[in-house]
């Protein structure tokens, strides 16, 4: 009773996974790294990143595109290079690379094929953190849908075997104004359009349930300046904690809800994500990531958007 997602796992031999939305995106990808170099998988990793780069003294590949290694400057914020360093201690040295959130899409493409050539790479696998990655436009709340939209347009456009789409956390954008009504809607649009490959939960007692909560109490620990909210609800949420258990200092003041589908992966094919964003075609010839900021504002500003509705449960 495989998902139609794991078995595109099994059609692949070498991935690029990627952090579509910046910050601490690629650690929803670290479970299914870790599945994949079980299998035998050859695997790459990138993110979108909010790390100061020009001080990382990383190689850059491309405008706006870095290499990071254990030997990068250690930054007060460098989720990358902290992940490199904890997936070290099982013998793990993936390639890893960070991309400018300064950039727009042609770029951001041309980074993306940089590397998707050097390691010959036939399936892409896209992780957000949160659902806002799954904006089509119309919807009353976007949250933080520029970074996810400028790297899933660009990556839509590389030349790969298959380009598939994780994300994990649904509810956590409630803090980023997402209207879960409008996203389950969403999900239901993709499913009938045939662009959707299964769900699947992370639980505690899975060898890659264990990682991701090794790997975000060490991310705590090591970067003191600014804990995740994202992985930090999801970490709890696979704990069993339930309602407005708060673990960040960054949520004070403010309702949480923590529960079980938060641990819950959505699975898509990104060519039929991209294909709903009606914006798509607006931002598809951006250089900088301000130009998409105001192309999908206008969008939006000319677009019917849909009545906020609740979830009737």
């Amino acid at each position: 009773m495989n998902i139609p997602f794991f078995d595109a796992l099994a059609n692949g031999q070498r991935f690029l996974i990627a952090g579509v939305g910046g910050g601490f995106d690629i650690v929803s990808g670290v479970p299914i790294y870790l599945y994949l170099r079980r299998l035998g998988k050859q695997v790459a990793m990138a993110n979108l990143s909010f790390t100061a780069l020009g001080f990382s003294k990383c190689e850059e590949i491309r405008p706006g595109a870095f290499l990071v290694t254990k030997q990068s400057t250690d930054l007060p914020y460098f989720p990358e290079r902290h992940i490199l360093n904890w997936l070290s201690s099982f013998g793990e040295e993936p390639a890893m690379y960070a991309f400018s959130n300064e950039i727009g899409v042609l770029p951001l493409r041309s980074a993306y094929a940089e590397i998707v050539e050097r390691h010959q790479i036939d399936t892409l696998v896209l992780v957000d953190g949160g659902t806002d990655s799954l904006i089509f436009g119309d919807e009353p709340g976007i949250g933080t849908v520029v970074e996810d939209a400028c790297s899933m347009i660009a990556a839509s456009g590389v030349a790969v075997k298959q380009s598939l789409m994780a994300v994990v956390g649904f509810g956590i954008d409630h803090f980023h104004d997402v209207n879960h009504h409008a996203c389950l809607e969403n999900i239901a649009t993709l499913i009938k359009d045939d662009g959707y490959l299964g769900a699947f939960s992370l639980t505690k007692d899975m060898y890659e349930g264990r990682g991701y909560l090794e790997l975000v109490d060490y991310l705590n620990q090591n970067m003191r300046v600014r804990h995740s909210i994202v992985t930090n609800s999801v970490a709890s949420a696979i704990k069993g904690e339930f309602g407005d258990h708060q673990v960040t200092s960054r949520t004070s003041g403010s309702e949480l809800f923590i529960n079980p589908l938060m641990s819950l992966y959505w699975t898509f094919s990104l060519p039929a994500v991209v294909r709903r964003m009606a914006f798509a075609a607006k931002i598809e010839n951006s250089t900088e990531m301000d130009e998409v900021v105001k192309l999908i504002r206008s969008f939006r500003i000319g677009t019917r958007l849909r009545d906020r509705k609740r979830i009737p449960l």
